[in-house]
């Protein structure tokens, strides 16, 4: 995260280490927890970024993928239920089948079923030993152009996954027409790290200058500033993830998977 009125150059980020991604996760789950709650009941069914999912649907997802993430047998479980939906991918089948299995759960059910599922997730991830963790065993593929290939274990069970409820989360305040609740401790540390593994998936200088709580000044090279992009903070997530379009150097996407 950069200081108000320094560019900070991408050399210069530190990565989310599993450490502190665990920290976040406390703080993104309690935050998320708290926006379902105060959902009021004709805001469940308000339509999303997401395509083909209003908020509902998109509370639904996360749970099931927070049970995922606690048994290793419920995100096999959910991987061979989705087959039935066509998907290729695995992680399109395993939200299939969230999305399906999880039709009739009521929305005042779900900010419960959150905090059970989201307390499970978060210590079976920060019990994975760090050899596991390295552990190359995740056949992530080519997302929307960008090549992703096989990763480590803590690519998402580290900030991987708390960033896809980081998301959701501005998804659905979004939808609501809600402020969301960003700091720059947590948001904008979010953010930074979003902005370095982004700088990552291509050579193109560039300076960025995020606004909001979020924000922050970051450019890849401080001799050659390249093109000048200025955006809210979250309205750059919302780009990088195909939320947005996104033009010149804001064409390279960053899909959160």
């Amino acid at each position: 995260m950069s200081a108000p009125d320094v560019e900070t150059p991408i050399s210069a980020l530190a990565r989310i280490d599993h450490a502190e991604a665990m920290d976040l996760t406390v703080t993104e789950h309690d935050r998320f927890y708290t926006l379902l709650d105060g959902l009021a009941p004709d805001e469940w069914a308000r339509a999303t970024d997401c395509q083909g999912w209003d908020v509902r649907a998109i509370a639904v997802h996360v749970l099931g993928s927070a049970r995922a993430q606690a048994s290793v047998r419920e995100l096999v479980r959910q991987v061979r239920a989705g087959r039935r939906s066509g998907q290729k991918r695995w992680r399109d089948r395993a939200n299939a089948a969230q999305l399906a299995e999880g039709a009739a759960l009521k929305p005042d059910a779900l900010p419960d079923l959150w905090a059970v599922a989201s307390y499970q997730a978060l210590h079976a991830r920060q019990r994975i030993p760090g050899p596991v963790r390295a552990l190359p065993l995740l056949p992530l593929g080519t997302v929307d152009g960008v090549k992703f290939g096989w990763k480590p274990v803590e690519y998402l069970y580290g900030i991987g996954f708390t960033r896809s409820v980081w998301m959701h989360r501005l998804d659905i305040t979004g939808a609501t027409g809600r402020e969301p609740h960003t700091t720059p401790e947590h948001d904008g540390r979010i953010v930074a790290d979003l902005v370095a593994e982004w700088a990552g998936t291509h050579s193109e200088p560039f300076t960025l200058r995020l606004t909001g709580p979020a924000g922050g000044k970051f450019v890849r090279d401080p001799d050659h500033p390249g093109e000048v992009v200025e955006r809210d903070a979250v309205e750059f997530a919302r780009i990088l993830t195909g939320r947005s379009p996104g033009e010149g150097v804001l064409r390279h996407p960053l899909p959160l998977v």
